[in-house]
């Protein structure tokens, strides 16, 4: 019963901070990445590969920039936006483009039948989940056999790298101070790095993956080593 309340709590934590940030949440991402989180999110759709009348789920969208991007490199695609934040989904709504479904929903529980997509994706969304075997087993559930997986998320720093005081500096000082300023919960912008140092390597996120069944799992590093996007295939 302890891990359910744990589980429970986590959810409920998750999804109030996340809705206090949403209007600046986007801002926020640009800024602690360069801009680089815009690249990286065209590098998700790329990797599954859409073709005309797929079905792809973004998964923990938040404002939907995957989900828009899909439809940006498959206009003929059916994409589905989904997250359990209201108000991240209200902040990206003004943005809605034509092939764009918005949906309610938790990571633990998909509201949807077996092998109903194309393409799972997501970003940043599992270093958040309270049970990260669960979410990725859910998202094989839905996805159709030889279907495309792919997940953008932060990955610890590497421990010998010249550069990691550094990056330990910027995550642990300059992006709360950056939350701060820019959305006024330096709480949010403490927990969002504290829960990147906390998370998986990606090598072990990696076996993670492929212990829920998924075949051809790569990664690849990205703004030294602290972030990466994992891909994988559902067996056909």
């Amino acid at each position: 019963m302890r891990n359910d309340l744990s589980s429970s709590d986590k959810a409920s934590r998750v999804r109030g901070m996340f809705s206090r940030i949403a209007p600046r949440y986007d801002l926020m991402n640009r800024l602690m990445t360069a801009g680089q989180d815009v690249r990286w999110r065209k590098e998700i759709i790329r990797l599954v590969r859409l073709q005309p009348g797929a079905r792809l789920l973004d998964l923990g969208a938040g404002t939907g920039d995957i989900a828009r991007e899909a439809l940006r490199q498959q206009p003929e695609c059916l994409s589905v936006a989904a997250d359990f934040t209201l108000g991240m989904m209200l902040a990206g709504q003004p943005r809605h483009l034509r092939g764009l479904v918005w949906c309610a929903a938790d990571a633990l529980n998909l509201p949807y039948p077996d092998e109903t997509f194309d393409a799972v994706v997501s970003g940043f969304l599992l270093r958040n989940v309270a049970d990260l075997p669960r979410a990725i087993a859910e998202q094989y559930r839905v996805l159709k056999p030889g279907g495309r997986w792919a997940a953008l998320d932060t990955t610890p720093p590497p421990q010998r790298s010249p550069l990691s005081p550094f990056i330990r500096f910027h995550m642990r000082q300059i992006i709360p101070l950056l939350g701060q300023i820019i959305t006024g919960e330096r709480d949010a912008y403490v927990y969002l790095p504290a829960s990147s140092e906390n998370f998986l390597r990606a090598e072990s996120l990696a076996e993670t993956i492929e212990a829920a069944g998924f075949r051809q799992v790569t990664f690849r590093r990205y703004l030294f080593g602290v972030v990466a996007i994992h891909q994988a295939v559902k067996p056909g």
